[in-house]
């Protein structure tokens, strides 16, 4: 596998400061989201030219650090009308923009029916489902323009929650520019953390064709909710996933989430060593 590192969770510094950093770490390549990793302006999409995707193409191919992951977390299924509108917009720029920076995908959630962006049962109704698939289809139009990957990744959140529905969204948009990333932390929740070998057998047996990328973080419970730590640090069977990353996934980009500049590096040499003794 090919580990990488989200790009906000490095010490800030400007992107010529930021990406030397990262491979400097001993990383291989990084999920980058825009608004969260630059601050010396403002990401829209006026600001995402041709010249600034070249830009970041050319740090990444000096410090020969490959981007895994273009981030755009925005709530596809959004209440209202217009600001739907707006949104779609951000996401066709940066199909645009990957189409010059060239990362393995755009990334995204699956958003809620709130405009809070937050947990209802309603996130979990066929209705909702629907309204994410409807949505989504003209971003994957015009990712097929452009001749880049989106990937989804289920949260048991948002409205794609689990590897069933996960199918069920590929199947119904019918698009092979249309793929998964698969973070199975963000699958769990207190009340299924005992089914999680289940949950991981169940998305490779479901998705494993179309699994592109892999985030790796892990989990303690915090009350009634689970708390995100480094990957290895938790309660998350690491021995089941990255056997099968193993057998599946030769070659996989898999980064890093919810690390610290202080535990980066231990954290990529525990799973890399724990991944060679599989």
């Amino acid at each position: 596998m090919q580990l990488g590192i989200r790009a906000h969770d490095v010490k800030y510094g400007p992107l010529d400061e930021l990406i030397p950093r990262i491979k400097e770490q001993g990383f291989s390549c990084m999920h980058i989201a825009l608004s969260k990793s630059i601050k010396e302006f403002t990401p829209t999409p006026a600001s995402m030219t041709p010249g600034l995707a070249t830009y970041i193409r050319r740090l990444c191919d000096e410090n020969h650090l490959d981007i895994a992951v273009l981030g755009n977390y925005l709530n596809l299924a959004h209440p209202d009308p217009d600001k739907l509108k707006e949104i779609t917009a951000k996401y066709v720029a940066h199909m645009r923009f990957a189409s010059i920076l060239r990362p393995s995908v755009v990334g995204t959630e699956t958003g809620a029916v709130n405009a809070d962006y937050k947990y209802e049962p309603a996130n979990h109704d066929r209705e909702s489902l629907d309204i994410f698939i409807r949505n989504v289809k003209p971003v994957v139009e015009a990712a097929e323009k452009f001749g880049v990957i989106m990937a989804i990744e289920p949260v048991w959140k948002h409205i794609v929650y689990g590897p069933e529905q996960a199918r069920y969204v590929l199947d119904e948009v019918g698009s092979p520019n249309l793929q998964i990333i698969f973070d199975p932390v963000n699958m769990l929740y207190p009340g299924n953390i005992d089914r999680q070998d289940e949950i991981i057998n169940k998305t490779f047996d479901l998705l494993k064709d179309d699994i592109a990328v892999v985030h790796m973080k892990d989990f303690e419970l915090s009350g009634d909710d689970l708390k995100s730590i480094p990957a290895g640090m938790g309660g998350l069977n690491y021995e089941l996933l990255l056997s099968k990353i193993k057998e599946y996934k030769p070659y996989v980009q898999c980064t890093l989430e919810n690390t610290s500049p202080d535990n980066a590096v231990y954290t990529r040499e525990y799973i890399q060593g724990l991944y060679d003794r599989i």
